[in-house]
């Protein structure tokens, strides 16, 4: 139970790092994830788990991209990361900035 409580942690801290490096508050990111502000909120403190369809919503909300990849390939997409993206060090956890181009494309 411990890892699943600092999995939940890394998340939140991660989604908390992000939102507020948009510049986005925690009201926004959850109407934009069809959300309540208080759930997002217990999400980012590390208090509750999310569904994947709840975290890949999240990550819409902020222009980002839930991708899972195999562990033996993370340092391999690390490295093809452009700087701009935001990676996260824990294996299997890649969060990537769509920049506009893409955005339009999809």
């Amino acid at each position: 139970m411990a890892a699943e409580s600092e999995d939940l942690l890394l998340i939140g801290q991660k989604l908390k790092a992000t939102r507020k490096e948009l510049g986005y508050s925690q009201k926004r990111v959850a109407e934009e994830a069809g959300i309540s502000r208080l759930r997002y909120q217990d999400i980012e403190a590390g208090r509750s788990s999310a569904r994947t369809t709840t975290l890949i919503n999240i990550g819409r909300a902020m222009g980002l991209e839930l991708m899972f990849v195999p562990q033996v390939w993370v340092p391999a997409v690390t490295a093809l990361l452009r700087p701009d993206n935001f990676v996260d060090d824990t294996p299997g956890l890649v969060f990537t900035q769509l920049d506009d181009e893409e955005e339009e494309e999809a």
